[in-house]
């Protein structure tokens, strides 16, 4: 059997099998991606997944975590 088929020379997706997407920012809290840029992360070229990818790590200051369950609800009854 020749592994050499299965080999492709394309930029791996940078997907962290995390996949919420921030309801403000419009982005993964995984993966830093868009839904768009997912969506068509297998049909890109070469340059513009490297774009994309060279962009992710700017991307995650700009999230804040969310305040939700126990954590939220325990906060709001604190005085």
């Amino acid at each position: 059997m020749n592994d050499d088929i299965w080999k492709r020379d394309e930029i791996d997706s940078p997907c962290v099998n995390v996949c919420v997407i921030h309801p403000a920012k419009g982005i993964c809290t995984g993966c830093y991606r868009t839904p768009d840029e997912i969506a068509r992360w297998s049909k890109m070229t070469a340059t513009e997944r490297a774009e994309i990818t060279a962009a992710l790590s700017s991307r995650a200051p700009g999230l804040t975590k969310r305040r939700g369950g126990r954590a939220g609800r325990t906060a709001r009854l604190l005085p």
